[in-house]
């Protein structure tokens, strides 16, 4: 089988990164006006560039290296000792880093949709590439690389946690992020206007959908039954969150709009990805329909209670879906409330302190904000000198 494994995550690799680029990038790109599309295009585009190199540089090997339960030091920085013929379980080693690249570039490119219109572009270079590296690689080495949370003999709990494919390595760690980011920037000057273009939207959306099979089911980092399992598993969680968004939409305001139907699928997407390695299709489906309205009232909670403008909704959809599935794996008797509720805790408060002081830092090298009138202009002209669309036709 380990021709078929590498076949697989070959495969798995490349819709990851599809998920990025164009899906991420089309899904939020359609959901902010549209003088700043471009300057989406420009942030998961350039994450995805900026997150690549550091991850060869230092981020696979402080996630994945052989070093303590807090990270896993630097032995592997530039892939030092790794080769074409060097293995990593039943795949080529580099084939691993690869894939886990991918997951590198799409959590930083997450906490994206929590900033659009009105962040610096220089801002976002400097926060994504300090946080990938000081937030997201360390809580991927507690979890999947051996360390602090992940069962081994100097683990906080005995089991483990149970994030098959990142409920809490992506999911809650990047919608910890965007808030607290949100929270940090203000609101925009102006929130009144839709969204420019809700077919790209649910193109977008889409690609994320089909891209997710090489997330979760590449994450069996095997071609087998598991994996099946957990591609099976994702796509009906997708499917009934979908629906239950649309239907609560169409009970509390008497439509169900193409953009909340696609905001529900990823809901269920996120919600199925830290049990799709667990759960059976049954158990997918009541995740799925409790998550299409569960995400949707947390949207709500954030920008009229919280009163933060998270402005794509990053933590009530990525941040709650994770957080959620985590805690659906005690329900359904997968895992332990002790592992889990810890695993939620720990990490939830180191990405909250780090993320904080990355901001402060950062701030301190580049403006955080832009000015008011760059911002009522748009970002994709002031800041990139560019234009998505002819205003004169």
């Amino acid at each position: 089988m380990v021709g078929a494994d590498t076949a697989w995550i070959l495969v798995a690799t490349a819709l990851v990164l599809f998920m990025t680029l164009p899906g991420l990038a089309l899904f939020y790109g359609g959901l902010v006006r549209s003088r700043n599309v471009l300057s989406v295009f420009m942030h998961c585009f350039s994450i995805a560039c900026l997150m690549s190199i550091l991850w060869l540089v230092a981020g696979y090997s402080i996630a994945f290296g052989d070093g303590n339960a807090y990270w896993g030091g630097l032995g592997k920085s530039f892939l030092n000792g790794v080769d074409a013929d060097t293995l990593s379980g039943t795949i080529p080693e580099v084939l691993f880093f690869a894939f886990q690249m991918t997951f590198a570039i799409i959590t930083p490119a997450l906490i994206v949709g929590a900033y659009v219109e009105r962040i610096g572009f220089g801002f976002v270079m400097i926060f994504s590439g300090l946080w990938m590296l000081l937030c997201y690689a360390p809580v991927a080495h507690w979890i999947w690389g051996g360390g602090l949370l992940a069962g081994a003999e100097w683990s906080l709990f005995e089991n483990g946690v149970n994030d098959f494919a990142g409920g809490i390595v992506v999911h809650q760690t990047a919608g910890i992020a965007a808030l607290i980011l949100a929270a940090f920037l203000g609101p925009r000057k102006d929130k009144s206007k839709p969204p420019h273009n809700p077919g790209m939207v649910m193109i977008g959306a889409a690609m994320l959908w089909v891209g997710w099979f090489g997330f979760n089911g590449g994450s069996q980092l095997a071609a087998d039954g598991g994996a099946a399992m957990a591609l099976t598993v994702t796509h009906i969680s997708a499917a009934a969150a979908s629906l239950s968004w649309a239907a609560w939409e169409m009970i509390r305001h008497g439509k169900s709009s193409l953009v909340g139907l696609v905001t529900g699928t990823i809901a269920g997407l996120a919600s199925i990805t830290p049990a799709s390695g667990s759960v059976s299709p049954v158990e997918a489906l009541i995740i799925g329909l409790i998550a299409g309205v569960l995400c949707q009232e947390l949207c709500g909670i954030v920008k009229n209670a919280l009163k933060i403008d998270d402005t794509l909704d990053v933590f009530a959809v990525h941040g709650v879906g994770g957080m959620f599935g985590i805690l659906m794996l005690v329900v359904f008797g997968h895992a332990g409330i002790v592992e889990q509720g810890g695993g939620l805790i720990v990490v939830g408060l180191f990405t909250a302190v780090m993320t904080t002081l990355i901001i402060l830092v950062t701030k301190m090298i580049v403006p955080l904000r832009v000015d008011e009138e760059d911002e009522l202009t748009g970002l994709d002209l002031t800041a990139h000198g560019e234009r998505a669309y002819d205003m004169t036709s």
